[in-house]
């Protein structure tokens, strides 16, 4: 079973911040880290997850309002301290490029299913080209358009489609949308392993998120391994790493 960090080390850190990516990167045997992708008021690309900043800053409104010196001024509170901010995708790309070069992976998800972005597929797939980082480099979304898209930038891009179920995942990826793995929610297999058999299955967690405590319990990694899951992407890889 594959292991990666969702949205870095989320539960033990705020998601989506350098500070969360930077642990995660430091976990021995980690497959990859994955983040979330928008677009400020003046077309910079921004890793986080909502629309709005409200969850995870003390701001209100769309990510897509703000400019990026205005957004960079919002606080994410790490134990109280003020000391982390929404990252650029250009800052993530100079803390992880070292490890991106060695075996790390990064699964860069477009948040553009809710508010469409026009022209961020060609900004990521630009500046991970302009990188090198290709190979270390999936694209996501729940958007089958978007991927789509990505697949005519890049021929060769790593591109998993997102979805509840693992059936929807594979309905989509046969229709043609450019993906070639599928990323369902970890509950909704709904598929026998048989059918899944040649494919990727990178299944996602929800839930759990800093600041909220541990729950204690583990994950049968054997058990879901059975349903057809290849690799997972959790909040909590330290605990299993």
């Amino acid at each position: 079973m594959k292991i990666w960090a969702h949205r870095g080390c989320s539960q033990r850190y705020p998601e989506n911040t350098l500070l969360a990516f930077e642990k995660a990167a430091a976990i021995r045997g980690l497959t990859g880290i994955e983040l979330d992708i928008q677009l400020t008021k003046d077309r910079q690309l921004v890793v986080i997850h909502d629309e709005r900043v409200d969850r995870t800053t003390e701001g209100t409104g769309f990510v897509r309002d703000y400019t990026l010196s205005e957004i960079k001024k919002l606080h994410i509170y790490a134990d109280g301290n003020p000391g982390q901010s929404i990252p650029t995708m250009e800052e993530v790309f100079d803390l992880l490029e070292s490890r991106l070069k060695q075996n790390l992976k990064l699964n860069i998800e477009l948040k553009n299913s809710v508010c469409p972005y026009e022209g961020m597929e060609e900004m990521i797939v630009e500046m991970v080209h302009k990188r090198g980082l290709q190979d270390a480099v999936v694209y996501s979304s729940f958007y089958a358009k978007s991927l789509a898209t990505v697949r005519e930038l890049d021929t060769d891009a790593e591109i998993g489609i997102l979805d509840r179920k693992v059936s929807d995942c594979l309905y989509k990826l046969k229709g043609s949308c450019g993906a070639t793995v599928l990323h369902p929610f970890w509950q909704g297999m709904d598929l026998p392993a048989e059918q899944l058999e040649g494919y990727t299955v990178r299944a996602w967690l929800s839930g759990h998120l800093y600041p909220e405590k541990p729950t204690g319990t583990r994950l049968d990694l054997a058990a879901l391994e059975r349903k057809g899951i290849t690799d997972v992407i959790l909040n909590e890889p330290e605990c299993y790493l």
